[in-house]
């Protein structure tokens, strides 16, 4: 019998790649959010880019942690049951 991923390891996944390309994106072209907003939240120096760089840098680290714990505890209780 084929075992599927928990809704919950997908849906991490998911939100970690979402925020890793976020990041990526934050990093390649700092001023995304005046572009695609059309107004500066921080005045122009940069604070908000960075606030959020470092948030998506650990939603990132978090989801795919947490998705790698899943997952191992997934394949151990697969592995338990055979």
């Amino acid at each position: 019998m084929k075992h599927r991923p928990s809704l919950r390891l997908r849906i991490e996944i998911v939100l970690g790649a979402v925020s890793a390309a976020l990041l990526a994106l934050t990093l390649a072209v700092p001023n995304w959010i005046e572009r695609f907003f059309g107004f500066e939240p921080d005045g122009g120096d940069g604070s908000a880019e960075w606030g959020l760089a470092i948030s998506l840098a650990l939603a990132t680290l978090v989801l795919f942690g947490d998705a790698y714990r899943l997952r191992a505890r997934l394949a151990r209780a697969r592995a338990a049951t055979k």
